[in-house]
């Protein structure tokens, strides 16, 4: 029998697939070493390929597609409810199988290696901004044991950093203060890192078109725009804004039934880093509101009359992601509305 349609369960090193012919039977369960994934497929006929969209699934969309298959990735989540009964790698594998052949799956668009790399520098970012924070955080509480505090602000342990090195202070024990010393130094190191990043983005956003398209958008900056172009390859993989919106988890959640429509908090679904990117966003775009004379302006002061500021950065945030989309599938900048 031909196999017409092929479900990868991936893993580090071993591989189970599950094949199936034109009318669905199953024609192949096997495991797979890693080493050898590419010479079994290279002796298949080009068929349907899926697989879950994990940590390498790019990568193998990728590598598999070059060899003449049709590659599709699907979110995990979608993959689960045609698994059955227990849960292994057979099972798996043959779930994958059956949901890539459903007409109405939702599938991840696959990255490229260069969109990769951006959002590795985004990852490593964020990482490298967390452990300054928590290194900020125990240098105030080590200082605090000894009766030394500083105000709010970076600036103002940047201060206090200073004259500890200066040999103020002179009531804290001079091992303590090397100690201290020496996580101040470790936030100078991380301080140039995050700093390099941020050119290395910079570059990259000069260079690419799309991301200056995105930047036209009000709460949208490098940061976001990049992020948004590396994460969302193909704006033709949403049927509508709402629906990025949705990806994005920035849509209400539901629990309706009986005709009864009950709309609760947003589902925070879908890509978080995404999501605060552009909640941050929203809360620069409020902060220079009043000087906004334009209809999008006058619809942000009047949902702060009724709402409280955090709420409408989400519904700001809602209405960016969908400008975000309509910029990105009409290959288009973004133009204020203008007044009637």
């Amino acid at each position: 029998m031909e196999i017409t349609t092929l479900g990868i369960d991936l893993a580090k090193s071993v591989f189970q697939v599950h094949g199936v012919d034109a009318e669905g039977r199953t024609v192949l369960k096997k495991k797979l070493r890693r080493n050898a994934v590419i010479e079994f497929l290279q002796g298949l006929p080009h068929c349907l390929v899926g697989m879950e969209a994990c940590v390498t699934a790019h990568y193998w969309a990728r590598e598999i597609a070059a060899l003449g298959h049709d590659v599709r990735l699907i979110p995990p989540a979608y993959v689960k409810p045609y698994v059955k009964r227990q849960k292994n790698d057979a099972a798996d594998a043959e779930a994958i199988c059956e949901a890539v052949t459903r007409p109405n799956m939702r599938f991840v668009p696959v990255k490229t290696p260069e969109q990769q790399g951006v959002m590795v520098m985004h990852r490593t970012r964020e990482l490298l901004i967390r452990q300054r924070t928590m290194m900020l955080n125990a240098l105030r509480s080590h200082l605090a044991e000894f009766g030394i505090i500083a105000a709010k602000g970076p600036q103002n342990l940047k201060q206090l950093i200073a004259d500890l090195r200066a040999g103020d202070h002179a009531d804290l024990p001079e091992i303590a203060r090397t100690t201290l010393l020496g996580f101040a130094d470790q936030l100078e190191a991380l301080k140039a890192e995050i700093r390099a990043i941020d050119r290395q983005l910079l570059a990259w956003f000069r260079e690419n078109e799309v991301c200056q398209r995105l930047s036209t958008i009000p709460g949208v900056g490098v940061i976001t725009a990049t992020a948004m172009v590396a994460t969302v390859p193909d704006p033709n993989a949403f049927a509508s804004g709402r629906q990025f919106a949705a990806f994005l988890g920035l849509v209400p959640r539901q629990n309706s039934s009986g005709g009864k429509d009950r709309l609760g908090r947003i589902s925070k679904m879908g890509d978080g880093y995404l999501r605060r990117l552009l909640v941050n966003g929203a809360t620069s775009v409020i902060r220079r509101i009043g000087q906004d004379t334009s209809l999008t302006g006058i619809w942000v002061r009047k949902l702060l009359e009724r709402k409280p500021a955090r709420v409408v950065t989400v519904a700001i945030a809602n209405k960016t992601a969908r400008i975000v989309w309509a910029v990105l599938l009409r290959g288009d900048v973004y133009r204020r509305p203008a007044m009637g």
